[in-house]
């Protein structure tokens, strides 16, 4: 009876480090992003995911001996995905913000960034101009944090609020609202083949993007440990370079080694 309790024993401790091991591997990543937020992540012609974030998230994969499998979620829908377990990572150049450190964890930033007001032709040129005016913004976003806090002060007469960019893009360009206020990496990115639309004013308030996880989620860890790499060996500043045009700045959280974000 000693020896086979012993045996069963071993037995069961082997399959616990298998399935230990197996979990470190994380041989699957399940990522959410709000497809149609360019040049983050989007559909190309041919229907493929691309983007900043989805050649970032597959450079971190590949680190970690992964799959990636992306889902598409509205923005407002990737923060209870992530507490849910539903998905393992939440992209979508997602503000670090201490209000949402309070209930997800974010690996280190690599964006530093700002919001934007863009109209079409002919429409408000400043912020000032924006009073009595419909302002759009995306669906909890740091954009809509930023317009109920500054509502009275601008005299915006209405907001109206979206789930990405595209359908705000539509309703500017009709006529329905006058201004779109959101990141303006995505507008500059957005607007730069269409000249019926203007990015008019940026808002400084900044912003720096990560990915998002469950709150104290051991991944994040391992992402940013990942990121730490992938910064030193210049891959990050290669992906600013492809989706943007040009070098980020020396100083930026694109190249620069950064402690993971927390309340402390």
């Amino acid at each position: 009876m000693r020896s086979n309790g012993i045996r069963s024993l071993g037995i069961a401790l082997a399959l616990m480090t298998a399935t230990t091991a197996a979990g470190w591997a994380q041989d699957k990543l399940t990522v959410g992003a709000n497809i149609g937020n360019v040049p983050w992540e989007f559909q190309d012609e041919s229907g493929q995911f691309v983007g900043f974030e989805i050649d970032l998230v597959a450079a971190i994969a590949e680190r970690l001996g992964a799959e990636v499998e992306t889902v598409n979620i509205p923005f407002n829908g990737l923060f209870s995905a992530v507490q849910s377990g539903r998905i393992d990572i939440a992209t979508s150049s997602i503000t670090i913000t201490d209000e949402r450190l309070q209930s997800v964890s974010f690996a280190q930033p690599y964006y530093d960034s700002d919001q934007s007001l863009t109209v079409a032709e002919g429409g408000p040129a400043s912020l000032e101009e924006m009073k009595g005016k419909i302002v759009g913004v995306d669906t909890g976003s740091t954009g809509d944090m930023w317009v109920t806090a500054q509502q009275e002060t601008y005299g915006f007469s209405d907001v109206r609020r979206y789930e990405g960019l595209a359908p705000a893009m539509m309703d500017l360009t009709a006529g329905r609202i006058d201004g779109y206020i959101s990141d303006i990496p995505s507008l500059l990115y957005y607007i730069k083949d269409k000249p019926n639309l203007k990015v008019v004013a940026r808002i400084g308030t900044g912003e720096k993007y990560s990915m998002m996880f469950a709150k104290d989620a051991e991944l994040a860890t391992r992402v940013n440990a990942v990121l730490d790499d992938l910064k030193t060996e210049g891959v990050t500043a290669a992906l600013h370079e492809k989706w943007f045009g040009v070098a980020p700045e020396p100083d930026s959280s694109t190249v620069t080694i950064l402690p993971m974000p927390s309340l402390d």
